[in-house]
């Protein structure tokens, strides 16, 4: 056997026991049995009541820190009709909407879709992206994958005591692993 093959699988025999602790210490940060979220209920907040970009609830059903950061889910009730979200990019995750009821606008890089009960539509990671509710209240459940910082953005936005200047809610996106690049969708 030559020098560099067997330095190569020794390296591998020995770093092997390493890499089966990471294995299980990453499995050791994911739930261990299923759970129930009762409707209406947020599972580890409360109720996350938001500022700046809209005025809307967001309760977590499924946390980052339940998958070990493979997946998040909230759900939102939408109090806020005429507002939504900058146009913005997330740069890691893959969002999923689905509207359980009321109506909303969206817009998915070039393309504009409405959405009402039962419809669901899917934002690929680093495609522009905004909605805006168009009734005047309604629910919707997010799906994020991989779950990311949203869960910090949403206390982030719940914490302020103040509305937020545009400056300032750039900022918070930027902190979360998001781009803000244009203006909010405006409904006509």
């Amino acid at each position: 056997m030559k020098r560099n093959e067997f330095m190569a699988t020794a390296a591998a025999v020995i770093s092997f026991p390493f890499l089966a602790f990471a294995i299980s210490e990453k499995q050791a940060k994911r739930a261990e049995k299923g759970f129930k979220i009762t409707a209406g209920e947020g599972r580890l907040h409360g109720h996350i009541v938001l500022q700046g970009v809209n005025n809307n609830i967001m309760d977590v059903k499924v946390s980052g820190s339940d998958t070990n950061g493979d997946l998040a889910i909230f759900e939102q009730t939408s109090l806020s009709p005429g507002r939504g979200t900058p146009l913005h990019v997330h740069h890691y995750q893959d969002e999923v909407f689905y509207v359980i009821e009321g109506e909303y606008r969206f817009q998915v890089g070039l393309e504009r879709y409405t959405l009402t009960k039962g419809d669901n539509i899917f934002l690929p990671r680093a495609v522009p992206h905004a909605w805006t509710q168009v009734s005047k209240t309604g629910k919707m459940n997010v799906l994020f994958q991989p779950a990311g910082k949203l869960e910090e953005f949403f206390l982030t936005m719940a914490s302020l005591d103040h509305e937020p200047s545009k400056e300032e809610v750039r900022k918070i996106f930027e902190d979360n692993e998001m781009s803000v690049v244009g203006p909010p969708l405006e409904i006509n």
